[in-house]
């Protein structure tokens, strides 16, 4: 590459990272003044300095700790369960064809339904219990890391296995050794999609019926007309789903060096 050609691609590199920095000031700073203007109702959207008094408000209060542990605890033991299931089942219908023609059509006709949807009957099943809100959690993952781990799985080159079997391994460590790493830069993928899906359920979990919890305290916000917590409340959401996406991520890419 030329001298000229560095040059060019050093200096695009530093205006791209000058916009990243920049657009979310600018951001806010155009949704302030829109806000402000009189164009849109102040009460309905109010501007950002409005949104921030009221996270500092909920922060004081001592109930944004209580409730971000709340929703966290639900997220984490919702993918931990979610991602173990998948995984298991992935690695069982993408490897034995048995398995697959006794579970894959049933999961492929359960998969489509959005956790949303199983609320009513939710409440009916679990009441107000923190299991039911574990379920629509592990219902959300479960499929993205199953489908992911099924399909990994079936990609796995076929000739290290017949090498494998040649050789005598025995089948549980063939599975682990060979199957699973092999089909690990698929999971990977399937469990950071995973990451955000769990965050997408927790809405529907919490709207299940909670007493502290992120997406609750929104809704008891809501139910006040306290629009600028509401907003707090989403951007709480969207932050934490956008630091657990970038950890996983940046995890992946040491775990997983060879995809």
């Amino acid at each position: 590459m030329s001298v000229g050609a560095r040059s060019r691609a050093s200096a695009s590199g530093r205006l791209s990272v000058l916009v990243a920095v920049l657009s979310v000031p600018a951001f806010t700073g155009v949704w302030e003044l829109v806000a402000r203007s009189g164009i849109v109702n102040a009460v309905l959207f109010p501007p950002p300095s409005t949104v921030a008094v009221a996270i500092l408000e909920w922060i004081r209060s001592g109930q944004f700790f209580a409730d971000l542990m709340a929703s966290l605890s639900r997220v984490v033991a919702g993918f931990a369960i979610g991602a173990a299931g998948g995984i298991v089942l992935g690695v069982l219908t993408g490897r034995f064809r048995l398995v697959s023609s006794l579970l894959s059509p049933l999961f492929h006709i359960l998969r489509p339904i959005p956790p949303v949807a199983f609320v009513p009957i939710v409440i009916l099943w679990f009441g107000l219990s923190e299991t039911g809100k574990l379920f629509l959690v592990v219902w959300g993952v479960f499929f993205t890391v199953w489908l992911a781990t099924h399909i990994g799985v079936q990609k796995v080159d076929r000739g290290l296995i017949r090498a494998a079997q040649m050789l005598g391994t025995p089948q549980p460590q063939m599975l682990w050794e060979i199957v699973l790493l092999g089909a690990l830069p698929y999971i990977t993928v399937g469990l950071r999609t995973a990451v955000s899906i769990s965050f997408y359920t927790l809405v529907a979990a919490e709207l299940a019926g909670a007493f502290a919890g992120i997406v609750y305290r929104i809704e008891i916000a809501q139910q006040n007309m306290q629009t600028g917590q509401v907003m707090g409340g989403l951007a709480a959401l969207g932050l934490l789903s956008f630091v657990a996406d970038r950890s996983f991520a940046i995890l992946a890419e040491r775990a997983v060096w060879w995809r």
